[in-house]
């Protein structure tokens, strides 16, 4: 009767299922660097924020992120104006002072000449990763860190408290910002510099989350029970061979770094070893759970959305696609449509999940 009652009344969506959709963006956004599909899925990330956010303090996650965006791409650009070379390209934008360096480093350049092209290829870099990485803050905006290591499997619990130091980290930074801005507003202090506010947030931060690691430790938490050495040694083994081969997978998809039945070949082999591996260590695990999350056909329907968007954009990759990679920096970025409309189907969560009432996102939180 609880779970049926948890399944049709309006509820928070598993952490686990918004992770896998925006792990299913990211891996679509390393797959091209047309500025179109880039900022879509940017614009597709933030709509369904928008839409699925609470009021916790790790919704504030993807605003955050957004700004660490930006100044990785404004590092890229300043980057690549210092040390390109004029091989890069013929359009000169300006000059700048040109520092002169020893014989051995001949084929580097610090200042001279800044080109068009090698700016616009900076740009197209530095956004593909900050649009990776504000998939990764919407991640972190939508899905609670406690309710996400609280469904952590069975073989995992001992790295548990490493686990709950990664994933609180970034959601208390938001929150610790969030605390010391308004505490220098009400001293009268409307901003704040770098340098004052830096070190007090990241210390915060980080002794939130070892305070909270701290604390599941002293409650027993990833107690397991006795069993054979030989068994542990063989689920140890698996899960990290598992996660080798997930790795490299991914590694592979994201890089073209082999032939594609190859690299699916070695995400497959190593989900089964990770999947396998933690089935049977999950029965070490002495602990129960008080009202775990369901995971029903919101879940189903949000995960298959990032999986087809990933889908949708290594297909097309693979066949050669016109538009996901330009065939110049000054070429005007073309529109292709079924990357478009692969994209596209990021947005079913926000019709798909369910709706968040206040008193939802207190639990949640």
């Amino acid at each position: 009767m609880r779970a049926a009652h948890q399944l049709t009344l309006p509820r928070a969506l598993h952490p686990g299922a918004w992770w896998l959709w925006a792990l299913g963006l990211a891996v679509a956004a390393s797959r091209t660097r047309n500025p179109v599909l880039l900022i879509l899925i940017l614009v597709i990330a933030g709509f369904v924020v928008a839409a699925r956010r609470s009021d916790a303090p790790w919704a504030n996650s993807y605003v955050a992120f957004l700004k660490l965006g930006l100044v990785v791409i404004a590092i890229r650009v300043v980057l690549q104006a210092l040390l390109s070379t004029r091989s890069q390209g013929n359009v000169v934008m300006f000059t700048l002072p040109q520092l002169p360096l020893p014989d051995w480093a001949s084929g580097v350049k610090l200042g001279g000449e800044v080109t068009a092209e090698a700016v616009l290829t900076a740009l197209y870099d530095g956004g593909q990763l900050a649009v990776m990485l504000c998939c990764i803050g919407a991640a972190n905006a939508l899905a609670s860190p406690r309710r996400l290591l609280k469904s952590l499997p069975g073989a995992l619990y001992e790295t548990g408290v490493a686990c709950v130091v990664a994933l609180t980290f970034a959601p208390q930074l938001v929150t610790d910002a969030r605390r010391i801005r308004a505490a220098r507003r009400l001293r009268g202090r409307s901003r704040g510099s770098f340098r004052t506010t830096a070190m007090p947030v990241l210390e915060g931060a980080l002794d939130r989350s070892v305070e909270l690691a701290a604390a599941m430790d002293s409650r027993g938490y990833g107690r397991t029970a006795q069993v054979p050495r030989r068994q542990r040694r063989i689920t140890g083994g698996a899960v990290l061979l598992g996660l080798l081969g997930i790795a490299l997978g991914v590694y592979a998809l994201l890089t073209d770094a082999m032939a594609f039945p190859a690299a699916a070949g070695a995400l497959a082999v190593g989900l089964l070893l990770a999947v396998a591996a933690m089935a049977v260590g999950r029965q070490r695990v002495t602990r129960t759970r008080y009202r775990p999350d369901p995971w029903a056909l919101p879940e189903w329907l949000v995960t298959a959305s990032g999986a087809l968007a990933a889908a949708v954009m290594i297909v097309a990759a693979a066949r050669g696609v016109e538009g996901l990679v330009l065939a110049g920096p000054l070429v005007v970025p073309p529109v292709p449509v079924l990357p478009v409309v692969g994209l596209l189907l990021g947005l079913a969560p926000a019709i798909a999940a369910p709706p968040l009432t206040r008193r939802q996102e207190v639990v949640a939180a």
